[in-house]
């Protein structure tokens, strides 16, 4: 687990946890916020090629990210969404494929309402969500605005070799399944429902 230690990052954690930021400005955050962490769960992970470009004053060996093996982004509806608004100009070769989930507020089960994957992954996929699909655990990058220990205990036992980049690690999770102090709801907060 990875939380990145930059001022900026602090800040935009900070801008969503206050519940006085109306929508456009929660948004806002977690679409600067999403921008540093996919920034930072991509930095030694994207494919890269090799190759020389002209340039005005001669010939520059440089470094492209690979367009050949675009990198699978998948936003979990709806709050992922908002961490993602900001991710294109990151990821000039990407696929977004979308999920959603819907947590029953009694038992706290989230149950899928839209799967919009692919039939399969191979293993040197690169995605955000899915080893059954295929994908091997190391290859994935899960990015999320906030999280708590058991979530964490919970993928760690899973998932081994997952990485998770974060704007901060809270307590606890309360009774209804909210982070604590969390964001509140995030998806509900970004869209103003």
């Amino acid at each position: 687990v990875f939380v990145p230690p930059h001022p900026l990052v602090s800040h935009w954690v900070a801008v969503a946890r206050n519940a006085a930021s109306p929508p456009p400005m929660f948004r806002a955050a977690l679409a600067e916020l999403g921008r540093l962490l996919i920034y930072e769960a991509t930095r030694d992970w994207l494919p890269t090629l090799e190759g020389s470009v002209a340039t005005p004053c001669g010939t520059a060996e440089v470094t492209f990210i690979d367009p050949g093996q675009p990198v699978k982004v998948v936003p979990i509806l709806r709050a992922g969404l908002t961490l993602l608004e900001s991710a294109a100009t990151l990821l000039p070769s990407s696929q977004t494929f979308h999920v959603g989930y819907r947590r029953d507020e009694e038992t706290l089960v989230a149950t899928p309402y839209l799967n919009k994957l692919p039939a399969s992954f191979t293993p040197e996929d690169r995605i955000l969500d899915l080893v059954d699909r295929g994908a091997a655990p190391g290859m994935i990058r899960i990015v999320s605005a906030v999280c708590a220990p058991p979530a964490l205990k919970l993928l760690a036992d899973k998932f081994v070799g997952l990485k998770i980049y974060t704007g901060i690690i809270d307590a606890e999770v309360n009774e209804q399944g909210f982070i604590i102090p969390g964001l509140g709801d995030a998806g509900d907060r970004a869209f103003g429902t």
